[in-house]
């Protein structure tokens, strides 16, 4: 039988501004990626976000980015693999602490934006954002775009990995997302990125922006809070889950 997490990235508003839908969404999801305070996200926030998480049962998960809250972390930076070790230890530490003080623990980490993307493609940093995950945790799981390079360093570095794919994301034929801002980079069809991620989950593969089949694994599906009728996409695809008997699990537990 299939199995699957979702995952969102949560938290990400900034003192007075809030974005996304993070209460509606939680119902639907089993893991919960909560910015750190570099690209989005504060201290309330997080705080907020991490209780809310435990009120709903999902696991706690800390999405450290770059240091660039105007561009929402969405610009790539130059960073050396050092930097991206620093960046990454300071940030799941701000989660970590709130975890543990409002009485849960840190999960799994997903970088966000412009630095998962550079580290999906860039063994140097993908091995410095492993190694400072295994360093505060060990037993953390590693979150990244299956088949990348933070895969592979992930396992390298002794952590356990978590092959993520996008339900409302395009693919490009060499397995990278589909840049935002390109035509069709966004799949804003509640209908479509449900059918994408069942196949995504059952066949092993998608169908890329080029027209070729990508052969993938799907250890988790993403959902992004900010895409346009988001939650009518977390239950549109809760709903094709449902029918296709695909069990919806937090990631690294058992069963």
């Amino acid at each position: 039988m299939h199995r699957i997490d979702l995952n969102c990235d949560m938290g990400e508003g900034f003192g007075v501004y809030t974005a996304g839908r993070d209460r509606e969404l939680m119902k639907y999801i089993t893991s919960a990626n909560i910015a750190c305070g570099f690209h989005a996200g504060d201290a309330a926030t997080i705080r907020k976000t991490v209780k809310l998480a435990l009120e709903h049962g999902v696991a706690i998960g800390a999405h450290p980015g770059l240091p660039d809250l105007a561009g929402f972390g969405r610009r790539t930076m130059q960073i050396t693999p050092q930097e991206a070790y620093e960046l990454t230890v300071y940030q799941l530490g701000a989660v970590q602490a709130f975890a543990r003080s409002e009485g849960g623990e840190l999960r799994h980490v997903k970088p966000h934006g412009a630095l998962y993307n550079m580290a999906a493609a860039s063994r140097p940093l993908a091995d410095a954002i492993a190694e400072a995950v295994y360093k505060v945790d060990a037993r953390l799981l590693l979150f990244g775009l299956s088949g990348s390079e933070l895969i592979w360093a992930g396992e390298a570095a002794g952590l356990r990995t978590v092959s993520e794919v996008f339900a409302d994301r395009s693919y490009e034929a060499d397995g990278a997302l589909t840049p935002r801002g390109t035509p069709g980079a966004v799949i804003a069809d509640a209908g479509l990125a449900a059918e994408q991620a069942v196949g995504m989950i059952k066949r092993g593969a998608v169908r890329t922006r080029q027209g070729s089949e990508l052969a993938l694994k799907a250890e988790t599906v993403c959902l992004h809070g900010d895409t346009p009728g988001a939650a009518e996409h977390a239950a549109r695809l809760r709903e094709a889950l449902d029918k296709e008997g695909i069990l919806v699990r937090r990631a690294g537990d058992p069963g």
